[in-house]
């Protein structure tokens, strides 16, 4: 379960979109329809709720969204981010002039419908792969500008972060290779030597059982093994345990709800399935007028 808070870095990001979204939704006029018909001095509470089952990610954008708006606005988060709903569940209420609820409700909807969305699917792969040891983990395959916020929606579905972008982590994959000439070896030890990359994992794909061997004999960090059988699976994680136990395994290709199991009980150490968050469909969320 996600502790419901964002780190500064997340916040940042946060705030960013957000005033993006509002400057969309606002134009240079506001909200023509609440000015015109909602009078000033009106107060009201409205309540976030869940209209279908699913795990709840960003009350805290929300939260930044409603304050972004006026400062008059109080969000009280009812459940934590990562928590199973039902529908009917409130998630959280918020109170105030009313023109600033209505103002606000759509942008906050839409950070807490999309990031739900992306905290329930990966809930289901982390529940389909029925796994005590391999990690699901989310790719860079994000919504541009969202990545922050969509990993933390991964967290809160109970998934793991792979790097956040080209810049936190080494992974050399099929066209680097090949930039070398397929050497497999070269490339990672280019990688461990490279000036800055001190202390960080290399981590390399391979698409056969050969070049396994290659990444296996230079003790890589990580393996990546791209769009492999089960019982290709099964022979990488043996020939792993017999020439390098250190090294960590990761599958990736050709997984979804009805295939990570299988694939999870080869003995690999780390899943990465780009569809937790390129492919999250939105949880409906609603704000419900209560008083």
């Amino acid at each position: 379960m996600s502790s419901s808070s964002l780190t500064a870095a997340e916040a940042d990001v946060a705030d960013a979109l957000i005033r993006l979204a509002l400057a969309e939704d606002f134009g240079t006029t506001g909200d023509r329809t609440s000015l015109a018909t909602i009078p000033e001095t009106t107060r009201a509470r409205a309540a976030f709720v869940a209209r279908a089952t699913g795990v709840v990610a960003g009350l805290p954008v929300a939260d930044r969204v409603c304050r972004a708006v006026s400062a008059d606005l109080t969000f009280t988060p009812v459940v934590p981010d990562g928590i199973a709903t039902e529908r009917g569940t409130v998630l959280a209420t918020v109170s105030g002039p009313l023109r600033a609820i209505l103002a606000a409700e759509r942008t906050a909807l839409n950070f807490l419908q999309r990031l739900s969305g992306v905290a329930s699917l990966t809930r289901r792969f982390v529940d389909a792969a029925h796994s005590s040891t391999a990690k699901v983990l989310d790719t860079r395959k994000t919504t541009p500008g969202w990545r922050l916020l969509e990993k933390y929606a991964v967290r809160a579905g109970g998934g793991t972060n792979h790097r956040i972008g080209l810049f936190d982590g080494i992974l050399i994959k099929d066209n680097h290779i090949a930039g070398l000439n397929g050497d497999v070896r070269k490339s990672v030890e280019a990688a461990r030597t490279y000036p800055g990359n001190a202390g960080l994992p290399v981590e390399v794909e391979v698409d056969t059982l050969e070049q396994l061997e290659h990444a296996l004999a230079v003790k890589a960090d990580i393996v990546l093994l791209d769009n492999m059988s089960l019982d290709q699976l099964r022979a990488a994680v043996n020939r792993r345990n017999e020439v390098s136990p250190a090294t960590l395994l990761e599958a990736s290709g050709n997984v979804n709800l009805t295939t990570i199991r299988d694939i999870a009980s080869t003995g690999v150490d780390r899943i990465s399935v780009g569809a937790i968050t390129h492919s999250a469909p939105a949880l409906d969320i609603g704000l419900d007028y209560t008083a």
